[in-house]
Order: C-alpha cells, then sequence, then structure tokens
C-alpha cells in the first residue's frame, strides 16, 4: 500500500507531490519520509536489525492452524515443518506460527516472541507442548514415552511468551 502523500520543494526549486514508504529497500531510501503499513505499524524492513522478530519461512508439511507450536524437520533435503507433538521423540516446539496455512505453503516461524494466537491459558501457568499435536497447555505429558518440553509463560488468557527448554522423554 503506497503512504500519504506531501509536497516537497524539488532541486530546481518547483513543488512536487511525493508518496511517503511504507517498506524499505534500504540505504537508498534514506531520508525518506515513513508512513505506517496496512496493519497501522511500522513495516519490519524499517527497523533496524535485533528490533524485528526472530523468524524464518519454512514449507509447511501439513495444515497449520494460527498459534500452532512447530517442529523444523528435513524432507528429501528441504528444511519443512509440521505440528510439534509430545508423543514423538524428534518432534519438539521450535517456534510457532501466528498464520494458518493449507499445506503446502511458505509460513513465518517465530523463533522468540509472543504467540497471541491460543486461547484458554491461565495468566502466569508455565505452558508445555501438549499430546495434541501443535498445542500448548499447563497439563505436562506423562506417559512413557512422551516428551516433556516446556515452552513459556502465559503472559494472558491469549498470549504465551514463547521460552522452549530443552526437552526429556520419560521412561
Amino acid at each position: 500500500m503506497a503512504g500519504n502523500k506531501y509536497v516537497s520543494l524539488t532541486a530546481g526549486g518547483a513543488l512536487a507531490e511525493v508518496v511517503s514508504n511504507d517498506a524499505s529497500a534500504g540505504a537508498g531510501d534514506a531520508g525518506k519520509l515513513v508512513a505506517l503499513d496496512t496493519t497501522g505499524k511500522l513495516d519490519q524492513t524499517m527497523m533496524p536489525v535485533g528490533l524485528i522478530p526472530d523468524l524464518a519461512n519454512f514449507v509447511s508439511f501439513e495444515n497449520l492452524a494460527a498459534g500452532d507450536y512447530v517442529n523444523i524437520f528435513l524432507d528429501a533435503a528441504v528444511a519443512k515443518v509440521r505440528k510439534a507433538d509430545a508423543t514423538t521423540v524428534g518432534k519438539e516446539a521450535d517456534g510457532f506460527v501466528l498464520a494458518a496455512v493449507t499445506a503446502p505453503a511458505t509460513v513465518d516461524v517465530y523463533f522468540e516472541g509472543s504467540n497471541t494466537q491460543v486461547t484458554g491459558m491461565t495468566i502466569g501457568a508455565t505452558v508445555f507442548l501438549q499430546t495434541t499435536a501443535g498445542a500448548g497447555g499447563a497439563t505436562v505429558p506423562s506417559a512413557a514415552g512422551n516428551v516433556v518440553q516446556k515452552i513459556g509463560r502465559a503472559i494472558s488468557a491469549t498470549s504465551v511468551s514463547f521460552e522452549p527448554a530443552l526437552p526429556v522423554t520419560l521412561a
């Protein structure tokens, strides 16, 4: 989406209408006015290193719902994501998704930050990877062979601060 327009004085002394930027291509955009994107926020390309979300794009191996915790794995030498699952060793949570996708599709996987696409959390509760694929909750998996992995802390009924711990497989 193009930003708002403003009037600028050109080098020749004339007035010209100019559109503000809602994304940056880098140093060539230095000194230009900034516009908010369609979400009413600054585009990530406008932010300095260290202030943007820690995320990467992957192809989904299966359909994913917004808020799913996901596992990164190799499929025919291609890194893909699938739902994390506490019933299977090797499917621990590596990150989460904020948008639903129908496989195969490219999806943003977040490695830190708040998963704001969850529901029913108890504020302050420790959140564990669940035996329901893609889910997190307060119940600690307890069956032999299950994987116990703390994946964060609930900061509201609809948000979990993702802080994954090393998984432990139950004997």
